[in-house]
């Protein structure tokens, strides 16, 4: 590649001397590349919140056949309780309440995953929120380089 008549052919433009086009065609792709950040980053935040919310559905789900399995086995128990008086309602009645204890756990863990999932995206809420702030920091440099443009 030629060199080009500012220096090298890689070397950053010289910003004293570029034109208002130059300028705006600067400011478009920087525009650009700083809202794809934004949407990357918001994507990221929103998959990992879904996956979050997934896996506390799961255990919903867990815990919604245990319940399933308790009425089950307490029906059995109780079916059992009647036909034999004694003991094997008594086994099955054990059963039910193992089953009691894993479903109450699972609903208590899957509770409190569901908790820790964010409302909104905080991430890409702070990073937006600084923007304005980086447009004003150029500007108040060019202000203070005696740039008449940047007014």
């Amino acid at each position: 590649m030629s060199a080009s008549p500012r220096g090298r052919a890689d070397a950053p433009p010289d910003r004293t001397q570029a034109s208002l086009g130059e300028l705006l065609g600067d400011v478009t792709r920087d525009m650009a590349t700083l809202v794809r950040q934004e949407v990357e980053l918001a994507k990221a935040e929103v998959r990992q919140e879904v996956r979050t919310a997934g896996q506390a559905a799961g255990m919903f789900g867990g815990a919604a056949l245990a319940g399933f399995m308790l009425l089950l086995f307490l029906s059995y128990a109780l079916w059992w309780a009647l036909a034999n008086v004694m003991d094997q309602g008594w086994a099955a009645l054990i059963v039910a309440g193992v089953w009691a204890v894993i479903g109450a756990v699972l609903f208590t863990v899957a509770r409190g995953r569901l908790r820790r999932v964010q409302a909104g995206l905080p991430r890409t809420t702070e990073t937006a929120r600084r923007i304005p702030g980086a447009f004003t920091d150029r500007q108040q440099a060019g202000r203070n380089n005696g740039d008449s443009r940047s007014r």
